[in-house]
């Protein structure tokens, strides 16, 4: 597989991972705070929940009473779908900041829908790589390419809970008094690394390009290409994923190898942004650490900087690795598999299909 068979994301259509609703006259007809009644505007709840199924999550910017909005909500039975809803008298553009924020993700990941041309040029003012949309869009959304995925995963399907699962670890998290690593003592995680199977590469392809924050290189690797690294000899794929005592997280990280008979070559290596504070991207790279010893080859590994993935490059430099090459905008480094981490004590490492992925680690696999 050459390089030049995978794309930069950048080149691809975006990928919307959330729609930011308006309330008034977008989500439904009428003022909440003037009119005696209002009505949810026709087909609002369908592409809300079609969506929802196709792994797109939801949340609202609205200038509104929020007690009031929340029980209109709550009454009109569509409340769950929406995370992290800002309702306030403060510019959308400030509700947009804290939605992405909080659900960590990038605002060129944001469709906001708004009837007031005002409030979609605030936006776009100040966040310009949010889509906006204005009510008129609506006949025509489920059909535009941005929000429309590929594949529709078993992952994608529960986007929502999984975030609603998020939630209850953060407020946890936060409630928490005591070192970080006593709390994620509490979490009980047991993470998952296996030898990519047929059925994980639509996931995988997804996470390609959903992925930006954690991502070594940028770059998208299509179900095809994936599924002939899969089959070859002379790469290893591996899929990694994570629960704890508050549920599944799913497939949160792909990492593609290249084994050469002098060394190996970490090609990609990614993790979801919903695990970025649980530490277990330093797990995945510690076993193929140890699969490369074990190979008795150093490792190395590429990457390409940009202006989101900077906490990659620290866990190549806090890993070991030193840079030993630069083509092009790609640096290149080594790991002389001299210092290998431990597992954390607060993670439990389960291996699969261990007759594809070599292991010698300091825990047995389950």
């Amino acid at each position: 597989m050459t390089q030049q068979a995978v794309i930069k994301n950048e080149e691809l259509t975006r990928s919307i991972k959330c729609v930011v609703w308006d309330l008034d006259n977008t989500l439904w007809d009428g003022t909440l705070i003037e009119d005696e009644q209002v009505y949810l505007r026709t087909r609002v709840v369908e592409i809300i929940k079609i969506l929802d199924a196709r792994g797109i999550l939801h949340s609202i910017a609205s200038k509104n009473d929020h007690q009031l909005a929340i029980k209109k909500l709550a009454e009109l039975g569509i409340e769950k779908y929406f995370l992290y809803p800002q309702i306030s008298w403060n510019a959308k553009s400030t509700a947009i900041a804290t939605i992405a924020a909080s659900i960590n993700i990038g605002n060129d990941t944001l469709a906001f829908v708004d009837d007031q041309g005002f409030e979609r040029d605030e936006v776009a003012h100040i966040h310009p790589e949010v889509l906006c949309l204005d009510i008129t869009d609506l006949e025509h959304m489920l059909d535009m390419p941005e929000l429309k995925p590929r594949f529709i995963t078993d992952d994608s399907s529960k986007r929502r809970q999984m975030y609603l699962s998020d939630i209850q670890r953060n407020q946890a998290e936060k409630e928490y008094v005591g070192p970080t690593e006593e709390f994620l003592a509490t979490l009980q995680m047991v993470f998952t690394i296996t030898a990519a199977r047929e059925e994980d590469l639509q996931r995988a392809e997804e996470l390609t390009v959903r992925t930006h924050q954690l991502n070594t290189t940028g770059y998208t690797y299509s179900y095809e290409e994936l599924n002939a690294f899969r089959l070859s000899p002379d790469y290893q794929l591996l899929i990694a994923g994570l629960e704890d005592t508050y549920g599944m997280y799913g497939k949160i990280g792909v990492a593609l190898i290249h084994c050469g008979a002098e060394f190996w070559t970490l090609k990609l290596l990614l993790m979801s942004c919903r695990v970025m504070s649980r530490g277990v991207g330093n797990v995945l790279v510690g076993h193929i650490m140890r699969m490369a010893k074990q190979a008795g080859v150093p490792l190395r590994a590429e990457f390409i900087p940009n202006n989101k993935n900077r906490m990659m490059l620290i866990t190549y430099k806090l890993g070991g690795f030193r840079q030993i090459d630069q083509q092009g905008e790609m640096l290149i480094f080594e790991n002389d598999l001299t210092n290998i981490a431990p597992v954390p004590p607060y993670v439990t490492l389960q291996l699969e299909d261990c007759e594809k992925i070599m292991h010698q680690g300091d825990k047995s696999s389950t």
